[in-house]
């Protein structure tokens, strides 16, 4: 007999992360382009613009005190297989002339799975020219 199924309890906080993320942006005059742009290569969190610069946002959302703060997440490794992702993302859109960076949006909620804080990094992290 099989058991219950185990349920990913880690998606419905992601999402929520993601669409508070991309208000949070939405407020400070970004552009909201693109959400969840998969691949198979990964995933691109939220694809914004401000003014000319086309920025790639990694969103990172934790539960209240859960272990080290959420940008902590996005090691080398991460930072790598972004920076392919963004470059296939330019190539695909045929953007490839335009600036852009990489942010982390770090959205921490608490147990009821209320947001209790949003902190953005602008230019987080780089990446190898390409």
């Amino acid at each position: 007999k099989e058991g219950p199924v185990p349920i990913d309890t880690r998606r419905p906080i992601g999402v929520k992360g993601d669409d508070e993320a991309a208000r949070f942006l939405a407020r400070c005059g970004y552009a909201i382009l693109d959400k969840n742009v998969r691949t198979r290569a990964g995933e691109i969190d939220l694809v914004a613009k401000e003014g000319k610069t086309l920025v790639f946002v990694e969103v990172k959302t934790r539960k209240d005190l859960e272990g080290d703060p959420p940008q902590a997440g996005v090691r080398t490794r991460k930072q790598n297989r972004l920076g392919k992702l963004a470059h296939g993302y330019l190539k695909a859109k045929r953007m490839r002339e335009m600036p852009c960076r990489f942010d982390v949006i770090a959205v921490i909620v608490n147990d009821e799975g209320g947001v209790k804080a949003i902190r953005h990094i602008p230019n987080a992290f780089s990446v190898a020219p390409w």
